[in-house]
């Protein structure tokens, strides 16, 4: 398990639309007592959050009272604005310009560091997982969506809140609705649950996951061959237009489809090398940290607030 490092003691949440993680990041780094627990949902969806949020904070500190807890650290998903502290939009956890960091600070008394979870993520690879040392590249973690944050010069784009929406990119004009009210965007093909759904749809058998699709794929179905193959499609010429406009010396690439290893690396950087020219070539990289990235952001927030 990753090591944040000697620092303050700081208690970090990860707000997902199904789960919250929690947990203590003790003086040395590492994380103690890490929970998961259901995602608050009401009517009021912000304050929901910001009260369970509250509950599990006083919970931890009650269950570890030998430990000077400094700050708090909260990342949330959907559209945030970390210089205002406001939760922009979330489509899955229901709310549009809230307050929530400021919400968070009335309801916990110590000093809060809020933020955007894939953002907070992204973080954590660039300080402690793959991307140490790298200054310009793009970290795509692709799972049930796909997501992005965007590097450049050491330095994560923000702005406002709406940079590296990768997942939401135009990859099929003619294709699948999205959620999000688009048409086509990258994530309705190239997710592992576009992967699943994909299959599905075609072939009337339901898979676990999208390892499954490939696992089948790779057994000789041809239907899980060509949702497979067109995931990889639309992924390299999303991929190539990113080093078209940006020029990354690296994409990271975590997530649960990441999780196929060289059956997805190996031909995706095939397909990207095939559609650039004079291009400077990325390295495709899996992500290091894993699932506990966004926490490990969260309480890197948490310890930015301190300095």
């Amino acid at each position: 398990m990753t090591s944040l490092g000697p620092g303050a003691a700081v208690l970090a949440f990860d707000v997902g639309g199904t789960d919250t993680k929690s947990a203590l990041i003790d003086e040395s780094g590492a994380i103690r007592d890490l929970r998961r627990t259901a995602t608050a949902r009401g009517e009021d969806a912000a304050g929901a959050v910001v009260a369970e949020v509250a509950r599990l904070a006083a919970e931890l500190r009650e269950r570890h009272p030998e430990t000077a807890i400094a700050a708090v650290g909260v990342v949330v998903p959907g559209l945030v604005d970390e210089a205002t502290g406001i939760g922009v939009f979330s489509a899955n956890l229901g709310w549009r310009e809230a307050p929530i960091a400021a919400m968070l600070q009335d309801a916990i008394d110590l000093p809060i560091g809020f933020g955007h979870d894939v953002r907070a993520a992204a973080r954590a690879e660039l300080e402690l997982g793959a991307a140490r040392g790298l200054r310009d590249l793009v970290i795509i973690p692709i799972g049930t969506g796909i997501a992005g944050t965007i590097v450049t010069d050491g330095r994560i784009l923000v702005s406002g809140g709406y940079a590296g929406e990768l997942g939401h990119t135009l990859a099929d004009p003619n294709g699948d609705p999205c959620p999000c009210g688009a048409v086509g965007c990258l994530e309705t093909v190239a997710s592992a649950g576009a992967i699943v759904r994909r299959f599905a749809a075609r072939s009337g058998t339901s898979l676990p996951g999208a390892r499954d699709v490939l696992a089948a794929a790779r057994a000789g179905d041809a239907l899980a061959d060509a949702v497979w193959n067109e995931a990889l499609d639309a992924l390299a010429q999303q991929i190539a237009r990113l080093v078209g406009v940006l020029a990354p010396e690296a994409i990271v690439i975590g997530g649960g489809l990441a999780q196929a290893g060289p059956l997805l690396f190996e031909p995706l950087a095939q397909r990207v090398d095939a559609l650039l020219s004079f291009h400077r070539r990325p390295r495709l990289i899996p992500a290091a940290i894993g699932e506990d990235a966004g926490l490990l952001g969260s309480a890197l927030r948490a310890r930015e607030v301190l300095s």
